[in-house]
This record gives structure tokens, sequence and C-alpha cells, in this order.
């Protein structure tokens, strides 16, 4: 495959945005520079990170090479998975509308609702969710204490007691000081409001920010939306339930249950085109 004339799409799930290369056969070996030059929202394409779609020679699964925006590589993306699976139904490379496909962080279930060749709806076993203990992260002036969560990726997901979703919506996000001794790998922190509207097995719904690691602040986070039911959830003394997650690019619905979470929600190819030169 020429890399000077590199295929791409670009596509989001709840804005949370990527660059797409469908790579069936493993043919490319990007670096992380060249990853990052794609992503580069003024030098390149632009995106919240990178998807690879390659077959795996060694399950005849779809593989999801999840690379973030500085080009380094992550373990699993909720959202990014929803477009990696509609991209999969759109291009006419997959028939079925349940499949599995390997990620880093294993392999996970989907479903495709409905989609055609802008729009999906796509629902994902996300797999085991685990809450990893108690650990504070600061931004600026602001201290939260959170439950780190793992979802096959790490995050801290931080309940604020009494914040609304104006004041979290105008809340300032920089970069999170957070425990490295806690989190050697890293972690995304999410900042959100306390459970409403719980009634039954419905876990109501909240409103959720991020900042994930390698990326920055981003509009959502599959991973993290997960993450942020769980410890709401936790907060409001519900072990089971479906809650809807609000961030500022939509909102996902993420049902837990027996340590597992199920999340559903839409994806949307913006565009295809191809590389006008070599890769910098």
């Amino acid at each position: 495959m020429s890399i000077a004339q590199l295929p791409f799409i670009k596509a989001h799930a709840t804005e949370n945005d990527f660059v797409v290369i469908v790579d069936v056969n493993d043919e490319l070996d990007l670096d992380a520079g060249q990853v990052a030059y794609l992503c580069n929202r003024r030098a390149g394409i632009g995106g919240d990170g990178l998807l690879r779609v390659v077959r795996s020679g060694e399950t005849g699964r779809w593989f999801m090479d999840y690379r973030n925006a500085d080009g380094s590589i992550a373990e699993m993306c909720g959202n990014g998975i929803r477009a990696f699976a509609h991209v999969l139904v759109a291009e006419e490379l997959e028939a079925s509308r349940e499949f599995e496909v390997d990620t880093r962080a294993g392999v996970k279930t989907i479903r495709v609702l409905d989609a055609d060749g802008t729009q999906a709806t796509v629902s994902v076993g996300m797999g085991p969710v685990a809450v990893t203990g108690v650990s504070t992260a600061r931004m600026g002036e602001q201290q939260f204490a959170g439950i780190g969560v793992d979802v096959g990726n790490p995050h801290l997901a931080c309940v604020i007691p009494g914040l609304s979703a104006e004041e979290l919506e105008g809340m300032e996000f920089s970069q999170p000081e957070f425990d490295h001794e806690f989190f050697p790998e890293g972690v995304n922190v999410e900042v959100l409001t306390e459970l409403s509207g719980a009634t039954g097995d419905t876990g109501g719904e909240v409103h959720m920010r991020v900042w994930e690691r390698g990326v920055g602040e981003t509009r959502s986070c599959g991973t993290g939306t997960v993450a942020a039911a769980q410890a709401a959830l936790a907060d409001a003394g519900i072990e089971d339930g479906e809650v809807t997650v609000n961030v500022p690019g939509g909102a996902v619905r993420v049902q837990l249950a027996g340590g597992e979470a199920t999340m559903t929600g839409p994806s949307t190819i913006v565009a295809r085109g191809q590389l006008a030169g070599a890769l910098a």
C-alpha cells in the first residue's frame, strides 16, 4: 500500500473523532510520528486518535489497532470501536451485523443495530469492569477524589457532590496531576455529576467531562462513560443498572450487570479521502 496516496476515512462517535485507515492485510507500519501527523488538526487530517482496520492472521477476527493522537499505543477505545464497526459494515468489509473484534484489551462483541454509509448505532460488549481502589487527581487549584476503574484501560472517575451540569460545563480543565504509583501507565480522568432520575433497574443519568491520556480533553470517551457509569452507580449504592452518560459530544447508554458492561451509542462517517503526498 502506498503511503503517499493513502486512503482514509474520517469518523466520529459522540464527537470523539478518528482518522480510520483500512489496512486489511496488515501492510502498514505507521510510527508514532506519522500517527501524530495524521491526527494533527492543523498540519494533518485531525483526530483524537487513529484506528487501523486489520484482519488478524492468528484469529481471523478483525483487529482494532488504536493509537492516541500523540502516536502512543492504547489498549482500547469505546467510541473508537463503534466507529470501527461502522466502517466495517459501511465499507462492506463485514457482512454480519453481529461479530467479534480483537483489541489490546481483549475480544469485544459487536452488534450493529442500524447502519448506512454515514450513520450507525452500535452496541459493544465492553467486557469486565473492575474497581481498583480510591485515588485523587488535581487540575490547577481543583482536587478531585474518585475511584479507579479498569475497563481494559485505566480511569479515575470522580463524582462531585452537588455539581450541576452547568457548573461542569463551565469548569476549567487542564492536564491532571495524579498518583503515578496508582496509575503507572497513566490515566483517563472523568469528572461527573451525581446520578439523577434512577428508578428500578434504570440508573438514571449523569453528565461527564474527560481528560484522556495522550490526547487532552475530548468531546467524549467511550471507556470513560463506562467508568463514569460504574462510579455513579457505586456512589448511589446501586450495583447494576443502565445509565445515560451525557458528554459534550452527545450521549451513550451504559448497561452494567454482573461486573460487565454494554455500551450503546452512535457513529458518524464524516468523509472519505486520500492523502495528497507522503507522510511527514
